[in-house]
């Protein structure tokens, strides 16, 4: 391949990380959704930016679970995006919990449909 064919390859290639972390077992939170986001931020793994996004059970897990807590304050300190969705949030009655654990709590059917059709965006559900 040519400097100026890698040069385009890299442009086209996507660097902003979605993680839509949706399950409420812990151990698919430790070994998976959080390593990976956490690890891809933190090595530079190619990602411009990396974003979990908090929706469903696992809203309702995180604020019971204060190992998983932690591992969202580390997540934030090293740059990583946090979101959760209101509308699971609140149906499991944990909006608030997650704020002052320091998520955004929004609504987010179009912010998640605007990622999935970016071509600059990958989106990972765990």
């Amino acid at each position: 391949m040519s400097k100026k064919e890698r040069a385009k390859d890299k442009k086209t290639k996507p660097d902003e990380l979605v993680v839509l972390w949706i399950s409420g077992d812990r151990e698919v939170a430790l070994k998976m959704a959080f390593m990976y986001t956490l690890n891809s931020k933190r090595f530079k793994w190619g990602w411009k930016n990396v974003t979990l996004v908090i929706w469903g059970p696992s809203a309702k897990l995180l604020t019971e679970d204060k190992e998983l807590q932690e591992r969202i304050y580390d997540m934030k300190e090293r740059g990583v995006k946090l979101l959760a969705c209101k509308k699971c949030s609140d149906l499991y009655g944990v909006s608030d919990a997650l704020r002052q654990l320091g998520i955004e709590v929004k609504y987010m059917g179009k912010p998640l449909t605007d990622f999935l059709r970016d071509d600059n965006f990958r989106v990972i559900t765990i």
